[in-house]
């Protein structure tokens, strides 16, 4: 995929509208070139910026509505009504008014996913890609202290790496990836033929248990332990995901 190529799809690819594979290869672009990827950054912080516009009726809005509904009174039909009907009318209508507008914020807000379910759905795509794209772990290995040194310098946090081997849950190895608009680590363990990815990265949230969620088919499990975020993925079942997730929670 060339820039040309890019600067089309980039807004469909921000809007989460392409397909797995489309996706696959605009994001091989954007990590080779350098204007395209400002682009695509300007491009989330826009619509990070949007995602908080909404609109909050204000107390003036009723005093408007009652003031447009009255000029057009004068001139219509409520003109010729009775003067107290008038007035009951245009109580009715400005109440209706202030109803539709404040329900269609309270739809918006409501209709707005929660930041926990924005992550999960970016911890499943970034899980999935890994799959598709044959990238499970820039640093392969079953040993916790060659895993965990390679992080040394490409994040700004040190992840905990533990190998959870003879609790049956293998540490295949781990790489660098990106959630949440930061680099994280991703640790990568397996069960039989499942592949489970768990992303780690700082956290400002007091400790707390596993959140589940499903997503697109996939299991996912979030909990905040040690000042430590924690997103585990995975096709394997719910009952062993939140085995491995107490284990590792544990360690």
């Amino acid at each position: 995929m060339n820039c040309e190529e890019t600067q089309k799809l980039v807004d469909a690819y921000v809007d989460r509208e392409l397909d797995l594979a489309k996706s696959l290869e605009l994001e091989r672009h954007l990590s080779e070139c350098g204007e395209c990827s400002k682009r695509h950054a300007r491009l989330l912080a826009l619509r990070s910026a949007l995602s908080t516009v909404y609109h909050t009726p204000s107390a003036s809005l009723q005093r408007r509505v009652t003031s447009g509904i009255r000029k057009a009174g004068k001139s219509g039909a409520m003109a010729r009504l009775p003067r107290v009907m008038a007035w009951r009318w245009v109580g009715v209508a400005a109440s209706v008014a202030l109803v539709l507008v404040v329900s269609w914020s309270v739809v918006r807000l409501s209709a707005r996913p929660s930041p926990d379910e924005v992550v999960a759905r970016e911890v499943v795509s970034d899980h999935v890609r890994s799959l598709m794209v044959d990238h499970i772990a820039d640093v392969p290995s079953s040993d916790q202290h060659t895993v965990k040194p390679w992080f040394n310098g490409k994040l700004d946090f040190s992840p905990p790496v533990t190998d959870l081997g003879e609790q049956g849950f293998p540490l295949v190895g781990g790489r660098l990836d990106y959630v949440d608009s930061r680099a994280v680590a991703a640790l990568v363990y397996q069960r039989k033929k499942h592949v489970i990815n768990l992303f780690i990265w700082p956290t400002d949230e007091s400790d707390r248990s596993g959140l589940t969620a499903t997503h697109q088919g996939y299991n996912v499990i979030h909990w905040c332990q040690a000042d430590m975020s924690y997103w585990a993925v995975s096709d394997l079942n719910g009952n062993e995901l939140r085995e491995f997730a107490q284990l590792a929670g544990s360690k």
